[in-house]
């Protein structure tokens, strides 16, 4: 198996908005839930190789040709949402608006579907810790061997040329393996955030 990481670019769309319904269950398939199975993309992947002030990185498989799995982000996280709050959601919220998309019967699409319309933000405490944010997702058969700690790395790297010291994400809370993840690389729950779900890490502890 030969595994490379590389700069996420616009062509990777597609597998982006695979590898996201892939692990949309905290951290499982959520294909059985969808009809419409690139919502969760569209919301948490896709945007991050289409919008101002974002970045990202992706695992590919080179044997099989394949991208295996992401680290995207923004590195300002308000000037993310204003955009997307502008160009990116409304277009979307009237492609899948509920009352004239009658196929949209799924609860998990119909979730999406509100989220579009009134997609949430950022707490406070998350910002004042660090502006840039990030979403991490690997395929099941390629977790466990090192490659999400690879992949934070690179993107610790990349954060801290653009003069960033951390870097903050939420999480499922029903996905305890990530939480134990995290926390071995330095993550920490964000004091003054609404729960524990989100984390930060600040670039001096990581992997210390």
């Amino acid at each position: 198996m030969t595994i490379t990481i590389r700069r996420a670019t616009e062509g990777d769309e597609a597998a982006l908005s695979r590898i996201c319904l892939l692990t949309a269950d905290a951290g499982r398939s959520a294909e059985q839930f969808h009809d419409f199975g690139e919502l969760p993309g569209l919301v948490y992947a896709v945007p991050y190789v289409k919008l101002p002030t974002t970045w990202g990185f992706v695992m590919e498989d080179e044997d099989k040709q394949q991208v295996v799995g992401y680290i995207l982000g923004s590195t300002d996280t308000r000037a993310y949402e204003r955009f997307a709050a502008e160009h990116w959601w409304p277009t979307l919220a009237e492609k899948y608006d509920l009352e004239k998309n009658t196929a949209i019967v799924k609860d998990a699409d119909r979730r999406y579907a509100q989220l579009l319309r009134n997609m949430h933000i950022a707490p406070e405490a998350n910002i004042a810790f660090s502006p840039a944010h990030l979403h991490i997702d690997i395929l099941e058969d390629y977790q466990k061997q090192g490659w999400g700690r690879k992949l934070i790395g690179t993107a610790v790297s990349f954060l801290k040329c653009q003069g960033l010291e951390g870097v903050w994400l939420g999480l499922d809370p029903r996905n305890e393996g990530a939480k134990k993840f995290y926390r071995r690389l330095n993550f920490k729950e964000i004091e003054g955030a609404p729960d524990d779900s989100q984390m930060g890490l600040r670039f001096e502890d990581f992997g210390s």
